[in-house]
């Protein structure tokens, strides 16, 4: 993989707070990725932000401000009219449609079962769960992943294994990976 590797982020990995920044931090210097997205991506994870986390309108609005100024070339616009000649599930066909656009061949999803592999292949795609991703950029990068994840930790004001545990929640895989590896506790 290199740092100029596309990948779509679905709103589903972009939604938990713990696990969007990681991987938002892997795509910033040095970026071992370079993420991307469509609108109606970001609005899905605004109206999660807001409807389910249970975000404030105000804060899901910020984190949309920051995203688009700190990542502006990851937005992936005029993908719509691909999406007629996508198989995946409907409601995700705007996902794959970012893809193609952009030439990704990678789609970061905790929703696998809603990309199967036949209306991915004819576009030379991949679904990807975000532990099978963030172990491969570990396996790839470990010190520079590392390093994201005790950035983290420290601007939260708790330690690597912590944030670690708080990862575990949503990506178990690569949290008991990362730990196996450094030899960490998780709590």
């Amino acid at each position: 993989m290199r740092a100029d590797f596309k990948v779509v982020l679905d709103a589903c990995v972009l939604a938990p707070a713990s696990l969007c920044e990681l991987l938002l931090r892997l795509a910033e210097s040095p970026r071992l990725y370079s993420p991307r997205w469509g609108p109606e991506i970001l609005d899905e994870v605004h109206r999660t932000q807001v409807g389910k986390l249970g975000f404030p309108k105000e804060l899901a609005d910020y984190w949309r401000q920051e995203v688009d100024q700190h990542f502006s070339e990851a937005l992936v616009t005029n993908a719509e009219p691909l999406e007629c000649a996508c198989e995946t599930d409907e409601k995700d066909r705007h996902v794959l449609a970012v893809a193609i656009k952009c030439g990704a061949e990678v789609i970061v999803t905790a929703n696998g079962k809603h990309f199967p592999a036949k209306a991915l292949t004819p576009w030379n795609v991949k679904a990807r769960h975000p532990s099978d991703f963030l172990i491969t950029l570990f396996s790839m990068e470990s010190g520079v992943v590392v390093s994201k994840i005790t950035g983290i930790a420290a601007d939260r004001g708790i330690t690597p294994q912590e944030y670690l545990t708080k990862l575990s929640k949503v990506v178990p895989a690569f949290a008991a990976h990362v730990a196996n590896e450094l030899n960490w506790e998780l709590g």
